[in-house]
């Protein structure tokens, strides 16, 4: 499994080098769930956060912990987005 800190992935910086505001909770939300099931998620760098009006999440790798992490962010994302849009 290829997860976190490897030297060609710089997503998490570039990620952060774009955005105005970052919204930690979010990747800790993802970060929470995750640890349940899989030890190896301590290691995951996700980045969430505000770039202008837009709201910019960074989701895993993997099909399936992109489906688990969105079941995480769906209940709170309609209300996230409105918040932005403001």
């Amino acid at each position: 499994m290829l997860v976190g800190p490897h030297t060609w992935d710089v997503t998490p910086e570039a990620t952060a080098g774009v955005l105005h505001k970052l919204v930690p909770g979010i990747p800790e939300a993802f970060l929470r769930h995750s640890l349940r099931y899989e030890p190896h998620a301590m290691l995951s760098r996700a980045v969430a956060g505000v770039r202008d009006r837009s709201l910019v999440v960074n989701l895993p790798g993997r099909p399936k912990a992109v489906r688990e992490n969105l079941g995480v962010l769906m209940p709170v994302l309609a209300h996230a987005v409105l918040q932005v849009a403001r």
